[in-house]
């Protein structure tokens, strides 16, 4: 929000912008210096607690986790780019890693279908699509892209 000078009251950004930009090696121990910035940056953009507090960190940190290791596998000299764009009416986080992408709906799974309960992969897809409003997976720039988008209340 923006404060109107003459008014002194408050009004929203109509014109989506750039609230957080980083790019990071790919070091697990990066990930949770990132999720409390853009954790505290929700507040101030004023979503509500339940997203503050439980979808953004809990979706970014599967994102964040799934390009370090298993987009980049754990290389550091390879960089993973952090990005969250805020309009009135969204919140979209935007990870992107130097992997060769992957098919989103043939690797999320269910972890609560029998045959799947034992399985450790695509428990993270499933946990971002359940907090998130949609999820896409896109390739730019050479870069796998993971889009998170979460409509503001």
């Amino acid at each position: 929000m923006t404060a109107d000078r003459d008014s002194g009251e408050h009004r929203r950004d109509t014109h989506p912008h750039v609230a957080f930009d980083r790019l990071i090696p790919s070091d697990i121990r990066e990930i949770e210096p990132i999720v409390e910035e853009v954790t505290r940056e929700c507040r101030e953009l004023a979503l509500s607690a339940r997203q503050c507090a439980l979808n953004v960190p809990v979706a970014l940190t599967e994102a964040l986790s799934n390009a370090i290791l298993r987009g980049n596998r754990g290389m550091r000299e390879k960089h993973v780019r952090v990005r969250a764009v805020v309009s009135d009416s969204a919140l979209v986080l935007e990870v992107a890693d130097e992997g060769a992408g992957f098919d989103l709906d043939a690797c999320t799974i269910d972890p609560t279908r029998p045959g799947s309960l034992e399985r450790e992969d695509g428990r993270g897809l499933f946990l971002m699509r359940a907090l998130m409003d949609r999820v896409e997976r896109y390739d730019a720039d050479a870069r796998n892209v993971v889009r998170l988008t979460l409509h503001r209340s």
